[in-house]
């Protein structure tokens, strides 16, 4: 190899330590507007996430102050009823020796709480006490509030045990199937309920 052709390759390496230091400096250019791009998403990431924090917040104190709402309301139709059949503990026309509200008992894995029971000494009712009377809460009564109560509540076996809704409102479409299934209604009219039997 020539000094001629040594020189050549040097200035070639040169020029091509140039263009690599040049295109470099232009990645690292690059680079920085990229960091400076996710620094500025990050930041507005950080915002967005303050920002859901404050309305998970909101959320969660409405629907505290739903659930409370709710369940004073259901409350007052429990207190209702139970107040109404304490006064006059008359159901169908059977009397009633006592009456108990919020009943909570528990056997080998198996816990129920019954709103209102009203017994005698040959029938129990189940009085499930709802604000407003959905489908699925006569199915709830009668495939698992009864069948577990049977279970719970011994002492009922020789019993008559029936079952009724107390409601501030029930659909009329729930009315026909609550009595096809022999479920008692009792029903909010004014001041007092009225009774709905088959």
């Amino acid at each position: 190899m020539t000094d001629n052709d040594l020189r050549d390759l040097i200035a070639k390496l040169v020029e091509s330590q140039i263009k690599t230091d040049a295109q470099l400096a232009k990645t690292d250019v690059q680079l920085a507007k990229t960091d400076a791009q996710l620094a500025k998403t990050d930041a507005q990431l950080a915002k967005t996430d303050a920002q859901l924090a404050k309305t998970d917040s909101k959320l969660d104190r409405l629907a505290e102050m739903y659930g409370g709402v709710s369940n004073n309301q259901g409350k007052v139709a429990e207190e209702f009823f139970y107040n109404s059949l304490k006064h006059n503990p008359v159901l169908n026309g059977v009397r009633f020796d006592f009456i108990e509200k919020n009943v909570t008992r528990s056997k080998d894995g198996i816990e129920e709480e019954y709103d209102i029971l009203l017994v005698n000494g040959e029938v129990v009712y189940i009085i499930e006490v709802k604000l407003f009377l959905h489908t699925r809460d006569i199915d709830h009564l009668l495939t698992r509030k009864l069948p577990n109560f049977k279970k719970l509540f011994l002492e009922y076996k020789n019993y008559k045990i029936l079952t009724a809704f107390a409601s501030f409102s029930i659909a009329d479409d729930l009315i026909k199937e609550g009595l096809e299934k022999g479920i008692i209604l009792l029903q909010r009219r004014g001041d007092i309920f009225e009774t709905l039997f088959a």
